[in-house]
């Protein structure tokens, strides 16, 4: 099967398995999915909300992330790995944001993407899912890892992967396709063990490296 015979029933068997499919970093604001997306680097989003369920109270907005004591933010993003970096970049982040931005998450993937820290999966996940705009999908491991077993993509850049799926999955799709792969890969087409026997997406997949 071509991508394009692939997607629609991927899709259809996407809403069955998932279908209120919703990325699971917890958040109440725009700014909140973003900072939570920068930390999920390299961390799990079940760690990260752990962190950020007291983060977010002891620091309420860009102006107190940007104000911080910095070694004091460090040890609070501790058990997110990789702490020094994160809290530099958050911070960086938040002081770009109040500078440039007036503390507002800008609504565009090219203006969020000059944000210290920001990458374009970043930039996707919250204006797909903080503000519902279609403007890419999602790439992360999972959904890569989905995308290349089910023949979708050869590619191993996220950004290269995206192009392979944009091209295929129709734009009002996107927000959906996304985190829905996500959750498919994240409890089914997992890297190790993945649950093949079971799959609903079992007669689409290539089992490419599986």
């Amino acid at each position: 099967m071509t991508p394009a015979e692939i997607i629609p029933p991927m899709l259809a068997r996407l809403r069955e398995e998932h279908p209120d499919a919703k990325y699971e970093l917890d958040w109440t604001t725009p700014f909140e999915l973003l900072v939570a997306t920068m930390l999920a680097a390299q961390c799990t989003d079940e760690r990260v909300n752990r962190v950020t369920a007291t983060l977010f109270k002891k620091y309420q907005g860009p102006r107190a992330f940007a104000e911080a004591d910095t070694a004091e933010l460090e040890e609070d993003l501790k058990p997110t790995g990789f702490f020094k970096q994160k809290a530099k970049s958050v911070q960086l982040m938040s002081r770009e944001l109040l500078a440039r931005f007036g503390g507002e998450v800008p609504t565009t993937i090219e203006a969020l993407i000059t944000l210290p820290g920001v990458a374009r999966k970043s930039a996707n996940v919250v204006l797909n899912t903080a503000f519902n705009m279609p403007t890419g999908i999602i790439v992360d491991t999972h959904v890569a890892r989905v995308s290349q077993r089910m023949g979708l993509s050869q590619k191993d850049k996220p950004e290269e992967i995206e192009k392979d799926l944009m091209k295929v999955v129709a734009q009002d799709e996107w927000t959906f396709f996304g985190p829905a792969t996500v959750l498919h890969g994240r409890y089914t087409c997992m890297a190790k063990k993945p649950q093949c026997s079971t799959c609903g997406m079992a007669d689409l997949c290539a089992k490419n490296g599986v």
